[in-house]
């Protein structure tokens, strides 16, 4: 039970550190300026559903998309790790991430549906989110792909509420609020990059020896 406490609870951080939704809030009012109330309302709605689906069928099929691939668990830890890391390094820096941004995001006079893109992806499930859900749930049993998905939905709730409360949210933290945030969430994320790096290589060193064992 204690195991699956702790595991929820990093699964949670790793995905909150990840998503960031102060910071997301303050890019989703930017985005959504020129919207009505209710306009906003939907496009919050569909951004966050679509964001959920795209990380839980990931989840779901990540184990098969290895199989599929021939990709190892060592793999993934790698490169998901080098992922969450630029993403938490960028934070850090007080910047966004390119691999959670969009060149047209602050182009919100286009008369044109921005749930989808660039909303739901790449800036709620972008490559690192991905990259942080397959690596939770494909590495344990069928309870760890649950307990993800379950954390990336509740996570959603969430954000829901930000993006609905965004305009008040956002007078209240203040750019110097929503700039603490984003590199306390950097360091969380360059933190949890590592871990992953330093697990894929651990992992790693125990294939190639079992693989060798196996000659």
């Amino acid at each position: 039970m204690h195991d699956i406490t702790t595991m929820t609870i990093t699964v949670f951080m790793g995905f909150f550190a990840m998503m960031n939704p102060i910071a997301n809030t303050a890019v989703f009012v930017g985005m959504t300026g020129n919207q009505t109330p209710e306009q906003r309302k939907k496009t919050a709605y569909k951004a966050l559903t679509a964001a959920f689906f795209i990380i839980a069928t990931f989840c779901l099929l990540g184990k098969g998309i290895f199989e599929l691939f021939s990709i190892t668990l060592p793999a993934l830890r790698l490169s998901g790790g080098i992922l969450v890391f630029l993403v938490g390094y960028h934070m850090l820096q007080g910047d966004s991430s390119k691999l959670h941004s969009h060149s047209n995001a602050d182009d919100a006079s286009e008369e044109k549906d921005i749930s989808i893109s660039p909303l739901a992806l790449p800036i709620l499930a972008g490559p690192g989110t991905i990259a942080t859900a397959m690596n939770y749930s494909a590495s344990g049993s069928f309870l760890h792909t649950i307990i993800t998905i379950v954390a990336f939905a509740t996570l959603c709730l969430i954000t829901l509420v930000c993006f609905l409360y965004g305009p008040k949210l956002v007078d209240k933290v203040g750019e110097a609020g929503i700039t603490i945030t984003t590199r306390l969430m950097g360091l969380i994320l360059t933190v949890i990059g590592m871990q992953m790096l330093i697990q894929g290589v651990h992992d790693a060193f125990l294939l190639f020896d079992t693989a060798n064992l196996a000659k």
